[in-house]
């Protein structure tokens, strides 16, 4: 079975399909990658990573430069971007009274100044607990403990909390990215403009200005939905069987001029090409059975595997993910596992960068 649960002003549904029982098993998607071909830092020209083109029906596949996506673009199509902006979430503290060292990661917005956070290490922060950032620019205190651990911290400050985070905090980039970010704005999509993500939109990253304004002079429309990334996009998949994992939640919002543009480019014959995984799953929650768009608002945990039937998108700009991670299961929903293996294992043998900063295909 394949489940959504969406708690908003769309329509609360469940996904059923269908899934190959061959392809249940959390192993059925591992792939040996080299170390070496995790990408560490962005490229100087955003649209000079590679581009490897899939056909999801055929499993062919070709080599091509990023910025060449405009000639698999036709007019009538429609790309939808994910305009969520990373926010600096890493910050670093003193516990207050013995200085010891701790590290937050923000989470989930609460309310009245309250995040949602992880905490490292744990033990340092019970509740009462209070943590000092930039000299006391920013004093956290630990207001409880909720599921997995993670500490509601309560912040006081003067004057804006936005300007103090840009201030102090550093990007959450993934934990396979061991190099510091030099610029921030690498790890931001150009188009960026709604806050609240701990990790960023990354097929969106390979877009520069011109290149979109190429695309719209195409006869392309462009869309922009809104989905906040979790930290979920790299927890593991600890589960063996893929029914039984649990997809963390997520907040997203589509437009009333967004779902306008996705629905005319439906009926008429033009092709809904989402940029990411995350704007896929956005278009996805919020469509109802025949395929059509609302406004909306509220949170998803749809997790999209192999026997989904795709209600909306049609073709998939994306990157190369990691081994067994739930977006190559939503990659293999789209394409094929089979034709998805194929494909990441001639990326592999041709030294294609993988993951946030790496290369990208365009399955279609």
């Amino acid at each position: 079975m394949v489940w959504s649960v969406l708690v908003s002003s769309c329509a609360s549904r469940k996904l059923v399909s269908v899934l190959n029982t061959n392809e249940m098993k959390v192993t059925d998607y591992y792939f040996d990658l080299p170390q070496e071909q995790i990408a560490q830092d962005p490229l100087e020209d955003r649209s000079s990573s590679r581009l490897l083109v899939l056909n999801k029906e055929t499993g062919e596949y070709s080599h091509h430069i990023f910025r060449e996506i405009t000639d698999f673009l036709k007019p009538g199509d429609c790309l939808v971007l994910n305009n969520t902006k990373v926010i600096p979430a890493r910050l670093f503290g003193e516990k207050e009274g013995t200085q010891a060292k701790i590290e937050i990661l923000l989470l989930k917005r609460k309310e009245n100044d309250v995040w949602e956070t992880l905490v490292k290490p744990g033990k340092k922060a019970k509740v009462g607990t209070k943590i000092i950032f930039g000299g006391g620019l920013l004093v956290g205190e630990v207001v409880d403990i909720v599921e997995e651990g993670n500490r509601l911290i309560k912040f006081t400050y003067e004057g804006i909390f936005e300007e103090i985070l840009d201030q102090l905090g550093q990007m959450p980039l993934p934990p396979y990215i061991t190099h510091q970010l030099e610029d921030k704005n690498r790890y931001q999509t150009v188009y960026a403009k709604h806050s609240g993500s701990a990790a960023a939109p990354t097929a969106g990253l390979h877009f520069t200005p011109e290149l979109l304004e190429a695309i719209k002079k195409k006869g392309v429309d462009i869309a922009s939905v809104t989905l906040h990334v979790g930290l979920g996009t790299f927890r593991p998949v600890k589960v063996d069987e893929i029914t039984e994992h649990h997809m963390h939640s997520e907040f997203f919002q589509i437009t009333e001029e967004a779902a306008q543009k996705i629905n005319h480019a439906k009926e008429n014959g033009g092709r809904v090409i989402c940029v990411g995984t995350t704007s896929c799953r956005t278009i996805e929650s919020a469509a109802d059975e025949d395929g059509h768009l609302k406004a909306c608002s509220g949170w998803t945990e749809i997790f999209i595997y192999p026997g989904y039937k795709f209600k909306v998108l049609d073709c998939l700009i994306t990157n190369f993910h990691l081994p067994e991670s739930t977006l190559v299961m939503l990659v293999s929903a789209l394409a094929g596992r089979e034709h998805v293996l194929a494909a990441y294992e001639e990326a592999v043998k041709e030294r294609y960068r993988f993951f946030s900063f790496g290369d990208a295909m365009f399955i279609q």
